[in-house]
Order: structure tokens, then C-alpha cells, then sequence
């Protein structure tokens, strides 16, 4: 489906209302109507970011369903559909990882005092070997974690968070 102009590349991406919907529907279709009660937003406004995300083939409408006499779409994420969206536009690659940073600030709020996880933060140099290792792994820990995702609050799931930004940057 062909992007509107206001949708061109990451900049889709670069909303964290949009983001969240992104996470959550990578475990299980949900119509506006579900989405919105989940993620504690408005329903109008839940539904205006299925549709712009959905025009962008960042969504899939998963199935038509009937509710009180009308019907409603179920839409779903495909994490595979966000490998097409580049840009040769700084401001669109800072104007999204600083939508993924603030978005991480906010998870944060959430984590579980004394569990288990991983943080690093680093800006150095490496060969390139390694650096396209590091890239392989940063994806398959993506694939790992979207194929097993699950609809919020299913038995014998956790809340987890998984923000990743590797980027190769120009010398300083």
C-alpha cells in the first residue's frame, strides 16, 4: 500500500504511541477498540495511529470481526515490514531513536527491582568483523523475541523490554 506523504520513511516510526501499538501487536491482533483499553489511550486516538501505521504496510488487517452490529478490523505487526523503512535523512534516524529513547525511559519506570537483565551503553571502535557480528546478533535477538511474543498478561509470560540501537557512526 503506498505511503502518504506525511508517512515517508522513519518518520512512521518516530511516535511512541505508535511504537507501543507496534509492540503490542506483534503478539496478537487487536481491533482499536482492544488496543486503546491496553494501552490506556483515547480510542479515536489509538485508531487515527492503526490507520496511519496501517497505510504505511507496517500493519496487517488480521481479520474482520462483528461487534455490536458494525464491524471492526483486527489489525497485526509483522516485524519483518519495518526492514524496508531507511533514510538518508539524519533528521528522520535522530527524530526515531530519540522516540525509542524516551520510549525507554518510560519502560524503565516498570522494571522489576532485582531481576535479571542487560544494559550497556558504549561508543567505541571495533574491525568490522566484529561489528557485523554484533549487527547478526542484534537481529536474531529481535527474531528471537517477536516469534515468541504473546498477548499481554497470557499465562506463564513476563513483561519484558527490548530496545536496541546499533548504529555505525562517522568519526568524530
Amino acid at each position: 500500500m503506498p505511503e502518504s506523504p506525511d508517512l515517508d520513511g522513519l518518520r512512521v516510526l518516530a511516535h511512541p504511541v505508535r511504537l507501543r501499538i507496534l509492540s503490542l501487536l506483534t503478539g496478537v491482533a487487536m481491533s482499536a477498540a482492544e488496543a486503546a483499553r491496553e494501552l490506556g489511550e483515547t480510542h479515536a486516538n489509538v485508531s487515527y495511529h492503526l490507520r496511519r501505521l496501517h497505510e504505511a504496510g507496517l500493519l496487517d488487517v488480521a481479520e474482520e470481526v462483528r461487534i455490536r452490529g458494525g464491524m471492526a478490523k483486527r489489525y497485526r505487526h509483522d516485524p519483518e515490514s519495518g526492514m524496508r523503512f531507511s533514510s538518508k535523512n539524519p533528521g528522520e534516524e535522530q527524530l526515531l531513536v530519540a522516540t525509542m529513547a524516551e520510549e525507554l525511559k518510560r519502560r524503565s519506570e516498570f522494571r522489576a527491582v532485582g531481576k535479571r537483565g542487560s544494559t550497556t551503553d558504549a561508543e567505541m571502535w571495533v574491525d568490522r568483523e566484529t561489528w557485523e557480528k554484533a549487527l547478526g546478533h542484534a537481529r536474531e535477538l529481535s527474531r528471537i523475541l517477536h516469534e515468541a511474543a504473546r498477548p499481554p498478561r497470557t499465562r506463564g509470560t513476563i513483561p519484558v523490554n527490548a530496545t536496541v540501537s546499533l548504529f555505525e557512526m562517522t568519526k568524530p
